[in-house]
């Protein structure tokens, strides 16, 4: 039987995260997904192969998904009570496993597109994903 080669011994999980978003820690959160792409083409010149390789734009994007209560607290608080008009703020991510290194990621100059509420029959709590814009993230080194 192979024996298991821990290279660390620490694996995240989603107990190890932590969320600030507008400089707080949110306790309500149910997921957090954010990622960036560039592009990035071949250049040809003579011959079928690349002769190089252009770069081009980075994008991000994210979401977040928040209990209700979260939502309605930052709606409070917001300007005129749109999710929208909260000025630009950077969301931080934390990963902190017990007895490993912490990584922390940035997304910043977020903003909430859009304000919503789903909910169904049978629901016993109410999760809202609300997508973000960002401006970059700042990956952890």
């Amino acid at each position: 039987m192979a024996e298991t080669v821990l290279i660390n011994g620490t694996a995240y999980g989603w107990a190890d995260i932590t969320v600030n978003v507008l400089g707080t820690p949110v306790a309500g959160i149910d997921a957090i997904k954010y990622s960036d792409e560039q592009e990035i083409q071949d250049n040809y010149g003579a011959g079928k192969l690349p002769v190089s390789r252009g770069y081009g734009q980075i994008k991000a994007e994210g979401s977040v998904t928040l209990h209700a209560e979260e939502v309605v607290a930052l709606q409070a608080a917001a300007p005129g009570k749109r999710l929208q008009a909260i000025p630009p703020f950077d969301i931080i991510v934390a990963y902190m496993p017990e007895g490993g290194a912490v990584t922390t990621d940035t997304l910043k100059n977020c903003q909430f597109k859009k304000n919503a509420r789903d909910a169904k029959k049978g629901d016993k709590s109410l999760s809202i994903e609300l997508d973000l814009i960002i401006s970059h993230i700042e990956w952890a080194s």
